[in-house]
């Protein structure tokens, strides 16, 4: 029996829409930013590559609102949104100034690192077209009411934007559970990204506002304090300590903090280097504790994008088989594979992801 009551998928156009901005990824592969000379671009985004993953892996029909400037850079993430199979019906597109004081297209330089040198993230997103979205400015009535949705699907990454993005998340929230969607929201807790709008407090007063309208809530160990304040005694907030049964005592905390919560899931990583990950994940329902297989020594290619294509196998697995066991192992499977390969996105298929989450391992396949 399903944990959740979806939407019947012949009613609906889509089976999940996520809000949030979209980057232009730029990789120098195995150097470093600072002496690059080429880079690899792809598009990537907290909240997008939920959407891709669930396209391009799981063969599902999604799409992305958010906004992008009508220029090459717009079009060329367009480009790449469509080749992921994301629909851009709901892009809204913002009038390009020919500099872009106004507003522009963010961008995102990461190293993938390697051994000793861990993984690095510089962003180029102040005053996007993203960021600068507001309430009134996306149809969520036509949306959720007209076309319809199963899933709905946004984060902390988003909401910490500016003022206006965490208003329009509500807004969507709000709209959302009017029409009986299923709303999942990972906490994504990024500290450069609220340390200029109020650091940890003005997270938690953010966050602890929206918990109230989400049925799905995702984070790692970090997410539940710095974005909802909770705490589990005899522990600081590294949670590099803890053992399952704290994390289940975090997530009862969470559903008792929020008995709107159907679920609320985790990854679990050990960074023994940039290149080598034990790597787990759990999901607590129905007053219940799921974990997933413990895959130690993981090796790591480009560990960017792991907790979404998480976030796109447990959402499937609980939308096609509404048993968090499954979804669970679906979820840790499917983010093993993508961080076998560079990008922030998924390049698995479905048959790797279950042959996966079943106990397969890496033989050549003839």
């Amino acid at each position: 029996m399903s944990i959740l009551n979806l939407n019947a998928a012949g009613s609906c156009k889509y089976d999940l829409v996520s809000l949030g901005e979209v980057m232009l990824r730029l990789d120098p592969g195995e150097g470093r930013i600072r002496t690059a000379r080429s880079f690899q671009v792809c598009e990537g985004g907290g909240e997008y590559n939920v959407a891709r993953g669930l396209a391009k892996c799981f063969r599902m029909r999604t799409a992305i609102v958010t906004a992008l400037v009508e220029n090459d850079v717009g079009r060329l993430v367009e480009d790449l949104v469509m080749q992921g199979g994301v629909d851009t019906s709901h892009i809204r597109w913002v009038p390009f100034d020919g500099v872009g004081r106004s507003a522009r297209n963010g961008l995102n330089f990461t190293e993938r690192g390697f051994g000793v040198r861990g993984a690095v993230g510089i962003s180029d997103r102040g005053h996007t077209a993203a960021s600068q979205l507001k309430c009134g400015d996306v149809d969520w009535e036509r949306l959720f009411g007209v076309e319809k949705v199963r899933w709905f699907h946004t984060g902390g990454i988003f909401a910490a934007l500016s003022s206006s993005t965490a208003e329009v998340v509500e807004e969507a929230m709000r709209a959302a559970r009017k029409y009986g969607t299923i709303i999942s929201y990972d906490l994504n807790y990024r500290p450069s990204l609220w340390k200029n709008i109020g650091g940890k407090e003005k997270a938690q007063d953010i966050n602890r506002r929206l918990g109230v309208y989400v049925d799905v809530m995702l984070g790692n160990e970090e997410d539940f304090t710095s974005c909802l304040g909770l705490q589990v005694k005899g522990t600081d907030e590294s949670f590099s300590s803890l053992d399952t049964k704290s994390y289940a005592d975090m997530m009862r905390r969470a559903i008792g903090a929020y008995p709107n919560l159907r679920a609320v899931a985790t990854t679990l990583r050990v960074v023994k280097s940039a290149t080598s990950n034990d790597w787990g994940a759990l999901c607590y329902a129905g007053e219940k504790l799921f974990e997933a297989t413990w895959r130690k020594d993981l090796p790591i290619l480009d560990r960017v994008g792991g907790g979404d294509s998480f976030a796109s196998g447990l959402i499937y697995g609980l939308i096609t088989t509404g048993d968090p066991a499954v979804a669970v192992e679906y979820g840790a499977a499917h983010g093993a594979l993508a961080m076998t390969t560079p990008g922030d996105t998924s390049m698995a298929d479905l048959d790797e992801v279950k042959r996966l989450s079943a106990g397969g391992g890496a033989r050549v396949i003839r």
